[in-house]
C-alpha cells in the first residue's frame, strides 16, 4: 500500500459521518453502552450519597440540640440565681427551648449550679437507627443575687 492509499483509507467516506471514520466501535451500540455505563455509575454512587447527606443532617440536629441545651442550662442559671422560687429554672429553661429539657439546680448559698440535660431518640432515618439515642448535658454556674 502506498502512502496516498493509506492516506485515503484514513478519509471519511462521501456520506458518512465524521464520527463513523473516526473510530469503528461508534455508533448506536457505542449510545446505548454509554448510558448504561452512566446508569451503573449512578446507583453505585447514589447510595453512598444519601449516607453522606444523611450524616450531615445527623451532625446538624446534634449540633443544634447541644445549643439549645447550652441556652436552657444559662436561662435557668439566671432565674434561679435572681429568684427563690425552686421551679422559676425549670420554666426559664422551658421558655428557652421548645425540648423537653430536664434541669436539676444545687444551691450552696451562694452560687447556685444548674445541670440541663436532653437526651435526643435519635430519630433521623437509617442513621438515627445505627447511632441510637444521644444525651446532651450542659452545666451553668452562677452566683446568687440578693433580692
Amino acid at each position: 500500500m502506498t502512502h496516498r492509499q493509506s492516506v485515503r483509507a484514513r478519509l471519511p467516506r462521501p456520506g458518512a459521518s465524521p464520527r463513523a471514520a473516526a473510530s469503528p466501535t461508534a455508533g448506536p451500540t457505542r449510545c446505548r453502552g454509554v448510558a448504561g455505563q452512566a446508569a451503573v455509575e449512578f446507583a453505585l454512587a447514589l447510595p453512598i450519597v444519601v449516607l453522606l447527606t444523611l450524616g450531615l443532617l445527623t451532625v446538624g440536629v446534634a449540633v443544634r440540640n447541644e445549643l439549645a441545651v447550652e441556652l436552657a442550662a444559662r436561662e435557668a442559671a439566671r432565674a434561679a440565681s435572681v429568684s427563690a422560687d425552686p421551679g422559676a429554672a425549670q420554666a426559664a429553661a422551658d421558655r428557652a427551648v421548645a425540648l423537653p429539657i430536664e434541669v436539676r439546680v444545687v444551691d450552696d448559698g451562694t452560687h447556685v449550679t444548674v445541670t440541663a440535660s436532653y437526651t435526643d431518640p435519635g430519630g433521623v432515618a437509617v442513621l438515627g437507627a445505627v447511632i441510637g439515642a444521644t444525651t446532651h448535658t450542659a452545666t451553668v454556674t452562677m452566683r446568687i443575687e440578693p433580692p
